[in-house]
């Protein structure tokens, strides 16, 4: 007997969770929450510093894109959560909306409802901001905001030097002005990890009309004309079919997302019939439109202890007593502009302790510390397509890193403000400055040389992990995050982004379950 729920929303991510727990809220609907991940359980989704732990292995998607032409034909490496709170639950945990101009952009290009003042109320329900509340945060919501628990000299040097530089401080990125540098607000509680899963799926565990089903994969959407039936999914190597009565919601990210709709038949049906599937429905922007953040670290050695060596066992069990210490991962950087006549900044610095090695994957133990850039809102694109027809197959990936003359200008630019950083006091007193040094290690460029900087960029830049726009709203989904000409089926994650967000994106993903939520909810009553 088919197993049949009012609502199906496939993907328990950072939207997902937020958008199934919500649903749950009404006690006369059924929903179920599909995710092809296990429940995050242990201290690698509990301990902040752990997150490069959990690269590469079972709980990790592990995407890579195509040979990228512009990082001199290598490929990038592409980490997505593959667990109950997706990337949230492996991702820096750093608490950035973006900026009025970009929400205000998508209204623009016609998403009427998605404004900046539209959005801030779903960013307020969400969040319980330790600072309180005001005009722009939010207290009493799931998912817990709050200042940094743990600083450190090196961290507090680098803001000064960048306000020596000329870059004025800023306590929050989330109020009245993104502009500026200081330290990231980050998604923890008493110093532990505050992921999606944790702050929806934890209240809402006792619900009966909620069902979480980890470690199911999603195949393929069945249709009965234009209306979404059934779900084929696979748990443990039995393939079954979930009934969907009202709505299915593809909640799987950037990636999986457009991927899943493909293999249902929902795309260019050129395309489609060309990878071996039969299409469904012709929707030729399905998998256009990717976005996404690259950029690069410049690392600089210190003389400074380590802050941390390969046993962390002792500031473990401190950050679990104490709420505090440097398991508790901390973050500073800003919203930088590479010209005054841009509306809104377009530069977004990272700085972080230890130094960074092969796109991130090793585990930043070494002294000293990194910070980079990228192009907050870049303008090069990229595509989501079928490598096979198979279901299990991953999706071609391009992502077309730096393609836009003006991506790669910008970014060199902000290469040229981190290495002006770099040589202010009170930096200078604790790192190694010279590019010499570094340079010699990978870790910089030779030069502030345009000649220079863009050889560095082509050899070390990678994704800074903000994949969206795939199923791009105007284009894939109307503003209420409706597939176009289907009669129950919406996507709510950063696919749906027609824009990206100048910042991280796991707190927009958050925001997008919310008003998708809202949207079906509306609906009901």
């Amino acid at each position: 007997m088919t197993e049949t729920y009012d609502y199906v929303v496939v993907g328990a991510g950072s939207a997902g969770c937020a958008l199934a727990a919500r649903l749950s809220e009404n006690p006369d609907v059924t929903v179920a929450l599909v995710e092809a991940g296990p429940m995050p359980a242990g201290r690698l989704f509990e301990i902040p510093a752990l997150f490069s732990q959990q690269l590469k292995t079972f709980y990790d998607w592990d995407f890579e894109t195509e040979p990228e032409p512009h990082l001199g034909g290598r490929r990038a490496y592409l980490p997505r959560g593959r667990v109950v709170g997706g990337t949230s639950s492996m991702n820096t945990m750093l608490y950035v909306r973006g900026h009025r101009y970009d929400y205000d952009t998508w209204e623009r290009l016609g998403n009427k409802g998605w404004a900046y003042e539209d959005v801030l109320p779903f960013f307020k329900k969400s969040e319980d901001n330790q600072r309180g509340a005001d005009e722009f945060h939010g207290v009493g919501g799931p998912l817990t905001v709050s200042d940094p628990v743990s600083v450190h000299p090196l961290l507090t040097a680098w803001v000064e030097a960048a306000q020596n530089a000329g870059h004025a401080p800023n306590s929050d990125f989330n109020g009245a002005e993104q502009e500026g540098v200081g330290y990231y607000q980050v998604t923890q509680r008493g110093g532990l990890r505050c992921s999606s899963a944790v702050a929806f799926l934890g209240p809402a565990a006792g619900r009966p009309n909620l069902t979480v089903l980890p470690s199911t994969l999603a195949l393929r959407v069945h249709f009965d004309g234009d209306r979404a039936t059934g779900l084929d999914v696979d748990h443990a190597g039995t393939v079954r079919r979930i009934g969907i009565d009202r709505e299915v919601v593809l909640s799987l990210g950037a990636y999986n997302s457009p991927h899943l709709l493909l293999q249902s038949g929902v795309g260019p049906a050129d395309e489609l019939r060309a990878a071996g599937v039969a299409p469904r429905h012709d929707l030729p922007d399905v998998g256009r439109n990717m976005q996404d953040h690259a950029g690069c670290f410049l690392s600089f050695f210190s003389s400074t202890p380590p802050v941390l060596g390969p046993d962390t066992s002792a500031e473990e069990r401190r950050l679990r007593e104490e709420g505090t210490g440097p398991m508790a991962w901390t973050e500073v950087g800003g919203f930088l502009r590479s010209g005054d006549d841009l509306p809104a900044p377009d530069i977004q610095v990272h700085a972080a302790l230890g130094i960074v090695r092969d796109q991130g994957l090793a585990a930043p133990l070494e002294p000293g510390m990194s910070f980079g850039p990228y192009v907050a809102r870049p303008a090069s694109r990229g595509s989501v397509t079928l490598r096979h027809s198979h279901p299990y197959a991953k999706p071609r990936i391009r992502h077309n890193y730096l393609a836009d003359p003006d991506d790669r200008a910008r970014l060199r630019e902000g290469v040229r403000m981190c290495l002006e950083i770099a040589r202010q006091a009170p930096l200078t007193d604790l790192v190694d400055g010279n590019l010499k040094t570094a340079a010699e290690a990978g870790l910089a460029p030779r030069s502030d040389r345009d000649a220079d900087i863009d050889e560095y960029i082509a050899s070390q830049a990678f994704s800074f992990y903000h994949p969206s726009g795939t199923c791009m709203m105007g284009k894939v989904v109307d503003s209420r995050l409706r597939v176009q000409g289907l009669e129950n089926v919406r996507v709510a994650d950063t696919s749906i982004m027609p824009t990206l967000v100048t910042g991280n994106t796991n707190a927009p993903a958050i925001m997008i379950g919310e008003r998708a939520a809202s949207f079906i909810l509306e609906a009901v009553s």
